[in-house]
This record gives structure tokens, sequence and C-alpha cells, in this order.
């Protein structure tokens, strides 16, 4: 059984994932579909990037990853497909989506430019890359074609090959927000282990305490607490409702990690 996951921004409305998902079954019946989501920010690579960071690390190595944030389809960004150390597959645009995810699961093994037509669908429309070029290349790999079959290899990806890194000052780790959950919890960049057991943190003049191992029932309701999520990142959090209503707060906004009594010193 292979595992063929996919994120895409194209939501929920028209029949785009649907067309997707029938491209790789028509190539590769018995697949097992995942979605990772469809609801990427629209032409956001930045978001897709992070989300499919968060998402590959659950999966078996071997696992296809099909992502599509695709602002340039019918330009002349390159059309890949990768392996990375783990064993996973990528396909997608190389406009940044890619690297981060490769680099967790151990780094960049080989790549290839999808150059070689036959593994793409016979009517490629120029606008609609996720159907008609990625998911049948996702097919032919889970059913066993070799990477170096569907194109001529490449030495590198466009785009970086991490996320965002926070930056030392002092006892300060100065960061921000990369992303805001369904929840309205505000993940950071800051990784748990770059923390001490408890710390705080200031974002727009506000002051939220934190340890590593709090839960979102460490304090009373309409509290908020910082605690380190599913990704191993540093999120704030808001029990039972919305840290990013509460705080005004969205992706990009800078917030600085600190022990607790430095903060407290900072903020009287």
């Amino acid at each position: 059984m292979t595992i063929v996951t996919l994120l895409t921004d194209y939501g929920a409305t028209d029949t785009y994932v649907g067309q997707v998902k029938g491209a790789v079954l028509a190539i590769s019946p018995s697949v097992t579909l995942v979605d990772l989501t469809h609801s990427v920010p629209a032409q956001n690579v930045r978001a897709g990037a992070f989300l499919l960071w968060t998402g590959v690390e659950a999966f078996p190595p071997g696992s296809i990853h099909l992502a599509v944030v695709d602002p340039g389809v019918g330009t002349a960004r390159r059309s890949i497909a990768a392996q990375c150390a783990r064993g996973d597959y990528f396909v997608g645009p190389d406009n940044g989506l890619l690297p981060a995810a490769i680099h967790r699961l151990g780094g960049l093994a080989g790549a290839v430019d999808l150059t070689r037509s036959k593994y793409w669908s016979p009517r490629l429309c120029r606008t609609f890359h996720g159907r008609d070029l990625f998911a049948p290349v996702a097919g032919h790999l889970a059913r066993g074609v070799s990477l170096r079959e569907l194109g001529e290899p490449i030495a590198d990806l466009q785009g970086p090959l991490s996320l965002p890194q926070p930056s030392q000052q002092g006892d300060s780790l100065r960061g921000e927000i990369l992303h805001v959950d369904s929840f309205g919890t505000l993940v950071t960049n800051f990784r748990g282990e770059q923390i001490g057991y408890e710390f705080a943190l200031t974002l727009r003049g506000r002051r939220i305490v934190g340890r590593r191992d709090a839960v979102f029932e460490s304090v009373a309701e309409g509290t908020l607490i910082g605690l380190v999520g599913g990704a191993g990142l540093v999120e704030i959090a808001l029990r039972n409702g919305s840290a990013a209503t509460e705080l005004g707060a969205g992706v990009g906004e800078p917030v600085l990690a600190q022990p607790p009594a430095s903060a407290h010193t900072a903020s009287s």
C-alpha cells in the first residue's frame, strides 16, 4: 500500500481537489490518498511550506507528498519531483514550497525536473498542473517508476531549506508568528528545545507565561498560555478561545521569548 498525501490551496468549494485525486487514481488506483489540507491561503507559498513541514513526519517512510501552491503555474518555474534521505518522495512546483519538509526528513537525496511528458496527462492545461502534471507523476511514482525516469536530474531546489529562525539577543530570543491555526492558536518559530522549562513570551505588549509541559487546561478558562505544540514549536493559546483574536495578532507578528524573571523585569 502506497500513501499519497495532498496539500493545496484549492479549498473545498470547487472540484479541483477531486480532479487531482482522480488523476492520481487513474494511474495508480490502489493508492491511499490522505488530505493534509486544502486550506492553505491562496497562493501563499510560505504558509504552504510551513504546513507541509508540520505534516510529513507523521507518515511512514516511502510516502509520496503531492503539494501544489503554485502562483507561477504556466511560467518558467520548474516542475519537480524529489526524494529525501528518509525515502519519501515530493512532487510539486520548484518555488520554495518543498525544501523545508524535505529538510525535516533528512535532506535532499535526489531531484529531477519533470521534463518527460509521457508521464503527464495527454491534455496539459497550462493553469492546472496540479491535475495534469503533478498528480500523474505522483501516480507513476506510486506504481514504481523511478525518479530518474521522470526527468532530468537537478542539483538543488529553489527556496530556503529551513523556516525563519529566531535570533538570540542576550537572554532573549526574538522570533515571529509563523501560523495561526483554526483554533486561533499562534504558532511561533521558537522550537521547544530552544527555551527553558519555564518561559515568558511578549507579544503586542502582553506577557504570556508558559511551560514546556503545559496543556490547554493548565490555566483557567479565558487565560493565555505558552506551550509546545504538536509540531515541536512554541505556541500561544487561549483556553477555550482564540489567542489571535484576544491579542489582535497574526502571521509575521514579532514575539520575544525570555526566562520568566527577565520578562518580569523588562515589563516592570
